[in-house]
């Protein structure tokens, strides 16, 4: 260094260095909790459509069911009509039996 150099530009310098690296510094941190943050909405996101896909896994399934459930109750309703008139017919052959022999 020579003698007739002033000291303060040097140091001025390296002040303008030190904040363009600590600024350098909370770009990459601040770029890194981005990141993060997009990570963690990916991650909510494959959660969100795995939850759907279950979902709808589910609510086939539960057509399914219900479907069978409609179709059953319609073949006990029919079998319940059929009952009701063979009851009927069987109440109508005792009454006439009870008709002839009074």
């Amino acid at each position: 260094m020579s003698p007739n150099r002033d000291p303060r530009p040097q140091t001025s310098e390296q002040s303008a260095i030190d904040i363009a690296v600590k600024r350098l510094a909370m770009a990459l941190d601040a770029l890194d909790a981005a990141v993060e943050r997009r990570r963690e909405g990916d991650r909510n996101e494959d959660t969100l459509a795995a939850q759907v896909q279950t979902l709808g896994v589910d609510r086939a399934r539960l057509a399914a069911a219900l479907d069978n459930e409609a179709a059953r109750s319609r073949q006990l309703e029919t079998t319940n009509r059929d009952i009701a008139e063979r009851l009927d017919s069987a109440i109508a052959s005792i009454q006439s039996v009870l008709e002839s022999n009074e």
